[in-house]
């Protein structure tokens, strides 16, 4: 068969494939548009929808276009407007033209907006509905209007009016006068109660969910109190899942029953983490959790992490008290190495910690005793520390939990030893630390920081007091432009050879402070320019050190990224110095 033949042939089967195929279309109308901006003109655009791809959807949008014009200026409050609509069918494709003369607005007249039966006395559907964004004089606008009909009826529901319904719910316009009243008048019913809260769980014991109800029966309904509920019972970590719905249907005596549905927490759940700073360097951590060993609500938290610097190991054993979230008992073990300025220090630890929340106040009363020793340069020594102490710490910020618009924390503590009981020194420990965050519009923020702290010790005991105990300061978390805890008080001593070697080893004292503004050019990226100061000191010998610097900062679900260059001044020979971190300011 020759090769021309085998061509026609194969055409021919081909050929009435490819009459049946479909056939990309080229376009078949362009529109124009002029006489409208801005909400106007999208909001007409949108009326009129997609370009046509068929002849017969071009006839369909070509009737309905003057109509769908009109609607959505009116919707906007234009109804006076003038249409013009100029279609050419000689042109390929065909060209519609649509020039419009908005007119001038129709303007609210009368607003009638009534919460009418029981809900006409409750404060917060009255207060919706005096800040209703309905006012007189205002440009009739009916998704305002749809939008505060829906408000008022889900306010109403969450609210427990469950029979609310509107006797009157219209707007009249009178196009020739240019205005329009509008009319809602909601009717709403009485207003139900809680009724039993019906569960069955065998996950804790009963006095422990208890305290995590808010729900009360007999008291009014409000759907947010179903909310604060089940967060609370997240909170837990006992829990997979938590339901807590009404049950409308089997509602009598004006009070409706609420459906409780609690799924048990995985036994157990393991997170490997990794992470890097400047500081700590490179470390990589493993962590335990058990959130519930017992129908008692114990649980327990193992957590072992490895750094070039600070290698830990930390156990938390939790006993829930009066409350699972706001009174709990906390047993703990660590082990840990740490460096401190110029001195390597081993650190185990026992202790016991009480944590209770309060109005927005964590307070806390510890014990625990403390053994470490250190070394350096032929300085060597261990001590036992048997500590007692309190702390008191609260934090509020606004937006984002990683990245708050802004915030205030602060934290206190005291701490004491005694020889007499238990430990080599007499010791009262002091130390406190705070944060500011402010934003000023959507870029501009600033970020303020403290950190202050007293250790007050006899001069005889002063060189038994471990690193752990002292104060440091430098690095990313302090004065920038200085090594991780390079900033102490120093101590000449002699090495091996006999020569004189200066050793950091902290102070008894720490001041501290740090402002900082940012710059967001993104959502996600934003600069930044700081300046540290303060110094770890012997009482007396403060010597002032100061960072500046600037960074760039990549803001994720975990914190922002910072990457920051800084200098400190305040040295003979300054140079700079790069700091990484990644976390929230607090």
């Amino acid at each position: 068969m020759t090769r021309t033949l085998r061509h026609f042939l194969a055409l021919a089967v081909l050929l009435p494939g490819l009459l049946h195929a479909p056939v990309l279309c080229a376009q078949l109308l362009s529109v124009s548009l002029d006489g409208v901006e801005e909400d106007l003109r999208k909001n007409v655009l949108a009326w009129l929808g997609d370009a046509p791809q068929t002849p017969q959807a071009r006839s369909n949008y070509l009737y309905s276009a003057r109509g769908k014009v009109e609607q959505s200026l009116q919707a906007l409050g234009h109804y006076r407007a003038e249409i013009m609509m100029d279609l050419d069918r000689d042109s390929t494709p065909w060209s519609l033209h649509i020039s419009v003369d908005p007119g001038e607005p129709v303007r609210l007249r009368k607003v009638d907006i009534q919460v009418r039966g029981v809900g006409g006395s409750d404060a917060v559907l009255t207060d919706m509905v005096s800040s209703a964004p309905l006012k007189s004089g205002d440009v009739l606008n009916h998704s305002v209007y749809e939008q505060t009909r829906r408000r008022l009826t889900t306010l109403a529901q969450q609210r427990g009016y469950f029979e609310g319904k509107f006797d009157t719910a219209r707007v009249e316009v009178e196009p020739v006068g240019g205005t329009a009243d509008v009319f809602l008048h909601y009717q709403s019913g009485p207003r139900y109660a809680f009724g039993k809260l019906l569960y069955d769980q065998d996950i804790i014991r009963e006095e422990l969910l208890q305290p995590l109800l808010t729900v009360t029966e007999g008291e009014p309904y409000e759907q947010r109190k179903l909310g604060e509920t089940q967060a609370q019972l997240q909170r837990t970590g006992y829990f997979s899942t938590v339901l807590l719905r009404p049950d409308l249907d089997r509602a009598e005596a004006g009070r409706v029953p609420m459906d409780l549905n609690l799924y048990p927490a995985k036994r157990h759940s393991f997170d490997l983490g990794a992470g890097f700073s400047t500081d700590t360097r490179e470390r990589v951590s493993l962590t335990w959790r058990t959130p519930r060993l017992n129908r008692r609500g114990h649980s327990q938290e193992t957590r072992l992490q490895y750094s070039a610097v600070n290698p830990s190991g930390r156990f938390t054993y939790k006993i829930p008290l009066s409350h699972p979230l706001d009174d709990v008992l906390q047993l703990r073990a660590r082990l840990e190495d740490n460096e401190f300025g110029d001195l390597d220090s081993n650190q185990k630890e026992l202790g016991v910690r009480r944590e209770k929340r309060r109005r927005g106040w964590v307070y806390s009363y510890s014990l625990r005793g403390l053994n470490e020793a250190w070394d350096a340069q032929g300085l060597d020594r261990e001590n036992d520390y048997l500590l007692p102490g309190f702390s008191l710490s609260r934090r509020k910020r606004e937006g984002s939990l990683v990245n708050p618009s802004a915030g205030f924390s602060q934290w206190y503590q005291v701490e004491a030893a005694h020889a007499g009981l238990g430990s080599d020194v007499d010791l009262l420990r002091l130390s406190a630390s705070y944060g500011y965050i402010h934003s000023f519009g959507k870029r501009h923020r600033m970020v303020l920081g403290s950190e202050l702290g007293a250790a007050i010790i006899s001069d005889k005991d002063r060189d038994k007091l471990a690193p752990s105990l002292n104060f440091f300061a430098g690095g990313s978390q302090t004065i920038r432009g200085y090594s991780y805890q390079s900033i102490g008080n120093e101590i000449t001593v002699t090495d091996a050879t006999g020569a004189p070697v200066s050793l950091v080893v902290g102070g008894e004292r720490l001041l501290a402070a740090s402002v900082e503004y940012q710059y967001s050019v993104t959502d996600s990226w934003r600069v930044a320019v700081f300046a540290d100061a303060g110094d770890a000191f012997d009482e007396g010998e403060f010597d002032l050190n100061v960072g500046a610097g600037f960074g760039l900062h990549y803001v994720t679900q975990v914190g922002a990224v910072r990457v920051e260059v800084a200098n400190p001044v305040t040295e003979d020979d300054p140079s700079w110095r790069l700091h990484v971190a990644i976390g929230a300011e607090f």
